[in-house]
């Protein structure tokens, strides 16, 4: 994910809100991933590709198909959630308990996504896609309102997820699941289709992701968010849904820290994040939320 930090004379203000709106995004895509692993034991490494398609996708409907941004938006994630869904369902469901096959597989839809986007869109970044324009100054930084949309739309799909998991009958199956495998299906979950239901949610959240927060699309924009989001993962706690929410916001704002305090060598940003990552698990191997399974017989 790339965004433009916009440093005011007040550090302090522009570390907090530029912070906010990074972590927030990565967030998203976090505790999508989280939710996958978590249900379906699934490292999906084709997740951040879902997210640079919708942005594509957006792109596609709205300059070559001339439809609103709304409606672009919409089709775009209904769009990534089936080819998302059947990918799962075709590819990586019978592949389950090989979990090194499975890497491949994900790493090879990833790339089938990316090189897909380069046949048909060239290697080049598409014009900007613009949902809102104009800017705001909050605590004297400039922030433009397509980011403060960004953040609000994370915030309440992340507020959304969280009252799925908790508050209905789908949360206590996807919970049930996560837990144990053998004892939900014993319990009478349908953990296939749970695993499916999980899948969805996690490819809305992504899409939505690079629907609205990215402004331009480009082939190989799902590499760098993949790194973050799995350091992210593993900093939180494998199967953690809220270490991967902790964790993206404490690896948002090292980024945002790096970026603000040392301009000129931002592009140091990710490696001083990976480097606090490891520095964390070296003293904690499980995570800061770390969930320890059993091991599936």
């Amino acid at each position: 994910m790339r965004r433009q930090v916009l440093v005011s004379e007040n550090m302090a203000e522009s570390i907090l809100i530029n912070g906010l709106i990074t972590s927030g995004v990565y967030a998203l895509l976090a505790v999508g991933f989280s939710l996958i692993f978590g249900v379906a034991r699934i490292v999906n490494l084709a997740h951040t590709a879902f997210y640079m398609l919708a942005a594509y996708l957006v792109f596609t409907f709205t300059s070559r198909l001339g439809l609103p941004i709304p409606l672009s938006i919409c089709l775009s994630v209904v769009s990534v959630a089936i080819v998302g869904m059947l990918s799962y369902q075709i590819v990586i469901d019978r592949l389950r308990g090989h979990e090194a096959t499975i890497l491949i597989a994900t790493i090879a839809i990833a790339l089938i996504i990316q090189e897909s986007m380069l046949l048909a869109y060239g290697s080049s970044a598409t014009p900007a896609i613009r949902l809102i324009t104009g800017y705001q100054k909050i605590l004297g930084v400039k922030v433009f309102y397509r980011e403060l949309v960004a953040f609000g739309v994370a915030i309440i799909l992340l507020v959304v997820t969280w009252a799925i998991l908790m508050k209905t009958r789908l949360g206590i199956a996807i919970r049930s699941t996560a837990q144990d495998r053998e004892i939900a299906n014993l319990m009478g979950i349908n953990v296939t289709r749970t695993g499916m239901i999980t899948m969805g949610i996690a490819l809305v959240l992504a899409a939505i992701a690079g629907a609205v927060v990215e402004s331009t699309a480009r082939p190989f924009m799902w590499m760098s968010p993949l790194v973050t989001v799995l350091a992210i993962v593993v900093l939180g706690g494998l199967g953690s849904i809220k270490g991967s929410f902790i964790a993206a916001f404490i690896l948002g704002f090292v980024e945002t820290i790096v970026t603000v305090m040392i301009s000129e060598q931002a592009y140091l940003k990710e490696a001083v994040a990976l480097a606090f990552m490891l520095a964390v698990i070296l003293m904690r191997p499980e995570g800061l939320f770390g969930v320890r399974f059993e091991e599936e017989r």
